[in-house]
């Protein structure tokens, strides 16, 4: 008789709590994820942002209910003993599917996007050198996100001296890599931004736009995010162009360029919106 290959089981934490996040400050978003060790903690993170981490994927991979976005929700969960960080998003997986009842599948469509690529003028910033210690590995030492905003503006603090901010009407970017700048400007533009520069290492750079662009991308930035809008705020974005930003670009040797590309796309079929107990 032929055996079967048993199917391995799921890799699951330890132990994991998944529960509402409770109000902020009016006006105002703070965000943060911290893995140290054998600990994990998710602050004022949406169901669609932690699936993002799970099945590495970018916000605009992720299709399904409106509250995925909206709704936040706190994580605390314990690795098992032996377990190494490269197997959290695995562990997350599962937790996702069980707390929430998802039901999912996947789609490739082709969308338009927005292609980061090198102008025809070359490149105008310079490669940070590597950390000679190795703090640029990700798989090394804890990982320490963190995020906060108002409607003046946010940061986000990737730890080991990479961050960006937009505020005053410009993006100050520290020790970011190319993608890192695609996924940036993918929160502010009217759709998904792919780098294909095809250059490597992190950079120190300033983009400044117009107050009327800065104005539109904050609030598609709110709307990605999840945030309700009143309809005069939403109005704003008809006459929106982001000619700033481009040019901005173009300043440091960069141009996005309009084009549609085949976009892999997780969609929720199903996903309950109170967690089972823990």
């Amino acid at each position: 008789m032929w055996g079967q290959a048993a199917t391995p089981p799921k890799l699951e934490f330890e132990v994991a709590s998944i529960r509402p996040s409770g109000p902020l400050v009016p006006g105002e978003l703070n965000i943060g994820l911290h893995i140290d060790g054998a600990q994990i903690r998710g602050h004022y993170f949406s169901l669609k942002d932690y699936l993002g981490m799970a099945y590495h994927l970018k916000i605009y991979q992720i299709a399904g209910p409106d509250w995925i976005s909206s709704e936040r929700f706190e994580i605390n969960a314990k690795l098992p003993d032996g377990a190494s960080r490269q197997q959290v998003p695995e562990m997350l997986q599962a937790l996702l599917e069980s707390r929430f009842g998802l039901k999912m599948h996947r789609e490739t469509k082709s969308l338009p996007v927005y292609a980061l690529l090198v102008a025809k003028s070359g490149l105008k910033l310079e490669a940070l050198p590597a950390d000679p210690d190795g703090a640029d590995d990700p798989g090394k030492g804890a990982v320490d996100v963190t995020a906060g905003g108002s409607r003046g503006g946010f940061s986000v603090d990737f730890g080991k001296g990479s961050s960006f901010s937009f505020g005053n009407n410009k993006f100050e970017a520290k020790k970011l890599s190319m993608t890192g700048l695609a996924d940036m400007l993918a929160r502010f533009v009217d759709r998904p931004v792919v780098d294909m520069t095809e250059l490597k290492g992190s950079y120190d750079f300033t983009l400044e736009c117009a107050p009327e662009d800065f104005r539109a991308m904050m609030i598609r930035s709110a709307i990605a995010a999840g945030v309700v809008l009143p309809p005069e705020a939403l109005r704003l974005l008809d006459n929106a162009s982001d000619s700033s930003l481009m040019t901005a670009l173009q300043t440091l040797g960069l141009r996005l360029d309009s084009r549609k590309a085949p976009i892999e796309t997780l969609v929720i079929d199903q996903a309950e919106k109170v967690p089972t107990a823990n």
